[in-house]
């Protein structure tokens, strides 16, 4: 018993011992910046800042289609990089640059609509980004008018 106490005791003693090396001097200083670079660029985010989020159409006939174009700028500090942008519905499309927009550059949205349904109709568009937020929106309406005119019975 005195042989497990005593070889447990020349371990301990070897393990507190045995590392006299001083740690902070096996660290590289170019790591250490490399680090803080990273920590420092993660919290830098693109913010994308629309003109204008919506638009209107006004009155429009069925089946008639229309166009418009969302300007944007990054006001943010990276690169802004547009993953992709969806509509409510299949009869509006949007299309998006494809490039990454630098800090202080301006992109464009460009939003399709075939002019389908009757009335007053809204489609909101879902831009998906690398902004903070993650995706923004922007909301086109128009009141779409039937393809019959009045007609005349007299």
């Amino acid at each position: 018993m005195k042989k497990v106490f005593l070889a447990a005791g020349l371990i301990a003693a070897l393990a507190f011992t045995g590392c006299k090396d001083n740690a902070s001097e096996k660290v590289k200083g170019e790591n250490v910046e490399m680090a803080a670079n990273r920590d420092a660029n993660a919290t830098a985010f693109p913010k994308m800042e629309f003109e204008e989020s919506e638009y209107d159409f006004g009155n429009i006939e069925r089946g008639t289609g229309v166009e418009h174009v969302f300007k944007f700028k990054n006001t943010g500090d990276a690169p802004l990089v547009i993953v992709d942008a969806t509509s409510t519905c299949g009869c509006t499309v949007p299309s998006f640059p494809e490039e990454p927009i630098a800090p202080g550059e301006t992109g464009e949205l460009l939003v399709k609509y075939n002019g389908s349904g009757m009335n007053a109709v809204t489609k909101i568009v879902t831009v998906k980004s690398n902004t903070q937020k993650g995706t923004e929106t922007v909301k086109i309406t128009a009141f779409v008018k039937s393809e019959q005119g009045p007609t005349n019975n007299g």
